[in-house]
């Protein structure tokens, strides 16, 4: 009995160490730096610019986090506006060649929260990952109001799409989950 336990827990950790191993040659073989865009999906923050007023915290927290050690490819602030979504991702991708498509806003279960029912039916691969433990991290700092949360993340046009809510806190918390695996995601894609 103490051996097959024994050797069921080598073999376990060999599994495990072996499964670290081979993600940690992919992120090795991993782009240092990806081509990344920023889009905001706000009316009040839309507002807040046509009145020649930055207010947009959220999206600057993305933009300079992807600087960092990325290229930003393109920032824009849009109203919630469904049409104007699917336009900007395209422009992104087609014009700006961006990689990863990073939007904040419009995750919410309010009527005008448009960016999951207008970009999850785009996707061609969906992400479920990215939401299960962005919803975790935020149960484990929120409690039970993580379940208001609708973070996703997706493939559409062989791009990363990663939608996050628009609260900083919200952001900064994807930030730590998605930022690290951003050259790992877009090697994959370029397989």
């Amino acid at each position: 009995m103490f051996i097959r336990i024994f050797l069921k827990k080598s073999i376990l950790n060999l599994v495990k160490r072996m499964k670290s191993e081979s993600m940690e040659t992919h992120k090795k073989k991993a782009p240092k730096s990806v081509k990344a865009a920023v889009l905001t999906l706000s009316d009040s923050k839309y507002r807040d610019l046509q009145n020649y007023e930055d207010t947009d915290l959220s999206g600057r927290l993305i933009v300079d986090s992807i600087k960092k050690k990325n290229q930003l490819v393109g920032y824009e602030v849009i109203p919630d506006d469904a049409e104007l979504l699917v336009s900007s991702v395209e422009g992104m991708i087609q014009d700006d060649h961006a990689e990863v498509i990073i939007t904040t806003g419009g995750t919410g279960i309010g009527p005008r929260d448009i960016t999951i029912e207008t970009l999850k039916p785009l996707f061609e691969k969906e992400l479920a990952g990215f939401g299960e433990i962005f919803r975790y991290e935020s149960y484990k700092e929120l409690g039970t109001g993580a379940i208001m949360s609708r973070a996703t993340a997706g493939i559409y046009k062989n791009t990363v799409i990663v939608s996050m809510p628009g609260s900083p806190n919200a952001v900064k918390t994807g930030l730590k989950i998605i930022v690290p695996e951003l050259g790992h995601l877009v090697k994959h894609l370029r397989e």
